[in-house]
């Protein structure tokens, strides 16, 4: 794991106190992390802001990743607030390019979370799709309790170069920055990627990702949301008093 400051991570600001990096491309960002040790990246977005304000090893853990990028639309918005313009990075799309990469320069990959039939169906679709990929694990995320100190041992042994975990925030975080110290790869929480990539769940449509709407699709599509969604008011909130 890198302890320098990369040029291609670019600036490293803070919303509301949480850490997040500037930079111009998130896909050579990574890779180039990549190259010289590896580490964390997270994904950042309004509501994970808010969560670690209020959850100190959420915040203790955001703060230590080696790459934070803006996944969320509000905190593009803040950084802009600051003078920062910035694209809006998805956690999932760089972590499709990544899938990418690794499938054409040899990577080794695992993957750990989502439901077993999410796990299952993901892995037929990504060997079908690139039958060259180096897939050294791919680990549900409802393991019981007692297996996953043997897992993950088993994990740790292979070094791979990607894992990308959809345990959930905090979770998946928590899990990672435990995990990839001393590892050389790069370790990443992708939330519902999983679900998205096996075909169990849709992603917005493009032209909402375009207006910065995304969290009203899943909102309408999963309306249990609604409680979380009140963070984004309070992140917006926070940001104009100056939080």
């Amino acid at each position: 794991m890198t302890t320098e400051r990369l040029p291609e991570l670019g600036e490293r600001a803070h919303v509301l106190g949480v850490p997040v990096d500037v930079c111009p491309d998130v896909r050579a960002a990574a890779i180039a992390l990549h190259a010289h040790g590896g580490g964390q990246l997270v994904t950042l977005n309004a509501e994970m802001t808010m969560a670690a304000r209020a959850d100190r090893p959420l915040g203790q853990a955001i703060a230590a990743a080696q790459l934070v990028i803006p996944d969320g639309a509000g905190v593009v918005w803040a950084l802009g607030r600051q003078g920062l313009r910035v694209r809006r990075s998805p956690g999932i799309e760089l972590a499709h390019a990544l899938l990418v990469h690794a499938a054409e320069v040899g990577w080794s990959v695992a993957l750990v979370g989502a439901s077993p039939e999410v796990m299952a169906a993901l892995k037929r679709q990504l060997l079908e799709r690139w039958p060259s990929l180096r897939l050294t694990a791919a680990l549900h995320g409802y393991q019981p309790e007692e297996a996953w100190p043997a897992l993950e041992r088993e994990l740790l042994a292979a070094r791979p170069d990607l894992v990308l975990a959809a345990l959930g925030v905090p979770r998946q975080e928590l899990w990672v920055q435990r995990l990839h110290q001393g590892q050389p790869g790069l370790w990443m929480g992708v939330g519902g990627s999983f679900d998205v990539w096996s075909g169990h769940k849709k992603r917005a449509p493009a032209w909402m990702g375009a207006l910065h709407i995304e969290w009203l699709y899943r909102l309408l599509k999963e309306p249990t949301r609604w409680r979380r969604m009140l963070s984004l008011p309070a992140f917006a909130w926070a940001v104009l008093r100056g939080g």
